[in-house]
């Protein structure tokens, strides 16, 4: 069953839609994500932890970077870093002050409109993609031991699919100070389309089967619906994750 749906037109530049499920087997949701349309802002995050733990986290880090970067006197490259690092400073506080909470934390991926283009800050293994004249492609770069050292090690994909290290982060909000925070810079042309994913999609999705759904939004079709296909195709593919879809396409 859906848990979340949310539509924004974003100062005639950004024209966003979210949609969030809990999948096929897990319990409950712990993905979450906010959308403030009138500052250009999109927060997704996959929390972990016991009990309600991880959905403390990810609700926590996302409103806090929400706060932080719609109380920040500029609106630079450098709000969203800042603002990141305040969302882990929190989780790790309450962690600590709370013996129920040991060991949560989450995932985040952060995109802010600026003036040069679309800034996205990402901990963790939740992705952003780009989907514009020359096909999709991943934006941000997984922080797993899968990507950070299974792959340098020279481990062929099929491998990496099943290895027993394949779901370990390297880096998480809640998981250490100082963080470790991947931020890059993406210019939009008309058309292009940004997607924010937790691995719930991208995990169980091949980047042909999402790109072939993009295609349809590209090209002018409803955000929504193209929300809605992803989370039904991960769901066909045995949902076994939460699965939370940002999609964000600029106007021509």
């Amino acid at each position: 069953m859906v848990q979340l749906g949310v539509r924004a037109v974003l100062k005639c530049m950004l024209e966003a839609f979210a949609l969030s499920d809990k999948g096929c087997i897990r319990s409950n949701n712990e993905d979450y994500c906010q959308i403030d349309a009138e500052r250009g802002l999109f927060v997704l995050a996959d929390g972990m932890g016991g009990a309600k733990a991880g959905e403390r986290a990810s609700r926590m880090a996302v409103d806090t970077v929400v706060e932080t970067v719609v109380s920040a006197p500029l609106r630079d490259s450098q709000v969203l870093i800042r603002a990141t690092e305040e969302a882990n400073r929190k989780v790790l506080e309450a962690a600590h002050s709370d013996p129920s909470l040991e060991g949560m934390g989450t995932t985040l991926v952060a995109a802010l409109e600026l003036e040069e283009g679309l800034g996205i800050a990402s901990v963790g293994d939740s992705r952003a993609y780009l989907l514009d004249g020359d096909g999709l492609r991943v934006i941000t770069e997984d922080q797993t031991w899968v990507n950070e050292v299974g792959r340098p090690l020279g481990l062929d994909e099929e491998s990496l699919r099943n290895h027993p290290m394949r779901h370990v982060l390297t880096m998480a909000i809640g998981a250490s100070s100082p963080l470790s925070i991947n931020y890059y810079s993406v210019p939009l042309a008309a058309g292009d389309m940004v997607l924010i994913c937790s691995d719930g999609l991208h995990g169980v999705l091949e980047l042909p089967h999402m790109e072939e759904i993009l295609r349809g939004g590209r090209e002018g079709g409803s955000l929504e619906e193209s929300c809605r296909q992803l989370i039904d195709a991960a769901k066909e593919a045995g949902g076994p994750d939460n699965v939370t879809a940002v999609l964000m396409r600029k106007a021509g």
